[in-house]
């Protein structure tokens, strides 16, 4: 599938900058994660599209074993050779729609930042489900589009032309009809405003100033109900920073 190629070879291309990107090394919601799920010394967590692996780093403090999942196979690799000195972490190749385990298998499962990459987040759900052992948690964390249909559209038309790797950042409520009908219950939620470092932002996937000035001037263009939405920050005639809808969701199965 084309998406999962554009994924690999973007991730692949980027792997050193997911690492070290301020957004995700933020220990903020990091720490929200070991505060809302609770781990304990007995537990195993899958960690779907690890990335560079900041929250399986984070949970492997707390539990027995953390089993951190990206589909780029470079992407695990250096992840694995940063976090070589902790030993109850275990890397696995595999497609968050079609995970290569058991049934019942998890006590903990999360997902941060990464689902808005996934083409069927159906399946990602479905499958989600199917490993999570009953009780079991999941926590999923990602950009979300807003309900209005011109932020929804100005948003992932962004993300798009500064990722090609992006698919769509959902709405809250189209992530909650996907739950609903795989039967996991909410536990608790939180949405928020995500600032983004604009330099920092686009240089992670993006090579040449062309490219970077096609974004730039998409926001230009925009409406300024739009950029106020989004909370544009200008210095000097340059864009600076801009925050994005973020929702943090705890289920039950």
């Amino acid at each position: 599938m084309e998406e999962k190629y554009l994924v690999r070879k973007v991730f692949a291309e980027n792997k050193e900058k997911y690492l070290t990107s301020s957004t995700h090394n933020n220990p903020n919601d990091l720490s929200l994660l070991v505060e809302w799920l609770q781990p304990t010394s007995n537990m195993t967590v899958l960690d779907i599209a690890t990335g560079g692996g900041h929250v399986a780093k984070a949970l492997s403090k707390h539990v027995k074993k953390v089993i951190a999942s990206d589909i780029t196979k470079e992407m695990l690799e250096n992840t694995a050779k940063h976090l070589s000195n902790i030993d109850n972490i275990d890397y696995c190749i595999a497609d968050a729609e079609h995970l290569p385990f058991l049934d019942s298998t998890f006590d903990i499962i999360t997902c941060r930042i990464a689902s808005h990459h996934f083409p069927k987040p159906d399946r990602f759900i479905r499958e989600v489900k199917r490993v999570l052992k009953p009780q079991g948690q999941f926590m999923l964390i990602d950009n979300v589009a807003p309900e209005d249909g011109l932020l929804d559209q100005f948003i992932n038309s962004l993300e798009k032309l500064r990722d090609v790797s992006h698919v769509r950042a959902l709405k809250i409520s189209e992530w909650k009809k996907l739950f609903n009908e795989n039967q996991l219950t909410l536990i608790k939620e939180r949405k928020n405003k995500k600032k983004l470092p604009y330099d920092e932002w686009t240089k992670r996937t993006l090579k040449s100033e062309n490219e970077i000035n096609k974004v730039t001037d998409f926001i230009c263009r925009a409406s300024e109900n739009i950029k106020s939405y989004y909370r544009v920050k200008w210095a000097n005639g340059s864009v600076q920073s801009f925050s994005i809808d973020e929702w943090t969701a705890l289920y039950k199965n």
